[in-house]
């Protein structure tokens, strides 16, 4: 009885301290979004916040899921979080080394000795979510122990960045690269689209970065592709991840699905939690916007 109160006030706590928002339930949407997990085969978490009415929808909001590559969000900010310092430039030129091969991505496919801007090694990061561009960038931030500080300082204390980050041994091994919650990191992507995260320059910056996915055959493909959409998406075997801050013709909105622990773990177009990605992105944009009367072209399916 004891532990269960002591950990509900621990949840108020944490969800409490992150930037607010005022909210209200939207019932209606949350009853589609419960139907469309009815027999997912794992767990799934899903945060939906319209900006400009307020309207939400918390399920599972605030359990902790994997985050794979959607941590390339917070390590991006850390790095700019240093540039913003002084201690390196957006534009300097850096030098790759074998030593950083990660896998043969495009960074890891350099050779020894190559230089590029660090804004295109970001770019990379973000736009094509290379790996061993990823790891580099979360290097010159300082490393995870740097990175978490600053979602500590900015109240995301269940965003963590766990690989190659001392002390987050065993949170890797259960989480793998990073973990944070649904809830979490759309309001981090909506920390950033209101120009509070480092600067309001940096802030743009960054926001810019995240307007240019090459990864599009979930959420994205579910809307019109007029719409200016800022996003991140990971996958792993078990697990599945987006967020979306979408600027959609009534009203911008910011949504996060998460899954871990599924049952199906291949890959590929009908992979259950890919599925599950865009079945929700379809139906809240359809909720938001049910006068569009967008579909999604006939035969794209192919493309991907």
């Amino acid at each position: 009885m004891f532990r269960s109160a002591h950990r509900l006030l621990l949840i108020a706590f944490l969800v409490g301290s992150l930037p607010t928002f005022a909210q209200k339930t939207d019932a209606r949407l949350t009853q589609k979004l419960i139907e469309a997990m009815r027999g997912f085969r794992g767990e799934t978490g899903i945060y939906v916040y319209h900006l400009e009415s307020g309207k939400s929808v918390a399920i599972n909001a605030d359990t902790t899921f994997p985050t794979a590559s959607t941590i390339k969000v917070p390590i991006m900010i850390g790095l700019f979080d240093q540039i913003e310092k002084g201690t390196i430039n957006y534009q300097q030129e850096i030098v790759y080394r074998d030593s950083l091969h990660y896998d043969d991505g495009i960074v890891g496919s350099l050779k020894d000795g190559a230089k590029f801007p660090l804004s295109q090694i970001v770019m990379l990061m973000e736009t094509i979510s290379d790996n061993t561009g990823s790891l580099w960038c979360q290097a010159l931030a300082g490393g995870g122990k740097a990175i978490n500080a600053w979602l500590d300082a900015n109240g995301f204390p269940q965003t963590r960045v766990n690989s190659r980050t001392p002390g987050r041994e065993p949170f890797r091994t259960r989480y793998g690269w990073g973990q944070t919650t649904p809830r979490e990191l759309a309001s981090l992507l909506t920390y950033i689209r209101q120009g509070k995260a480092v600067s309001p320059a940096a802030s743009d910056r960054m926001y810019r970065n995240l307007g240019r996915q090459f990864w599009d055959e979930d959420g994205l493909s579910q809307l019109p592709k007029e719409v200016k959409v800022a996003t991140k998406n990971g996958a792993v075997n078990q697990s599945r991840s987006e967020v979306m801050l979408v600027h959609a013709p009534h009203g911008e909105y910011v949504y996060c699905v998460m899954t871990k622990n599924q049952a199906d773990q291949s890959w590929g177009r009908t992979n259950e939690g890919s599925t599950l990605l865009r079945t929700v992105s379809s139906i809240i944009w359809q909720h938001f916007e049910p006068k569009s009367g967008f579909k999604p072209t006939e035969g794209y399916e192919k493309w991907w």
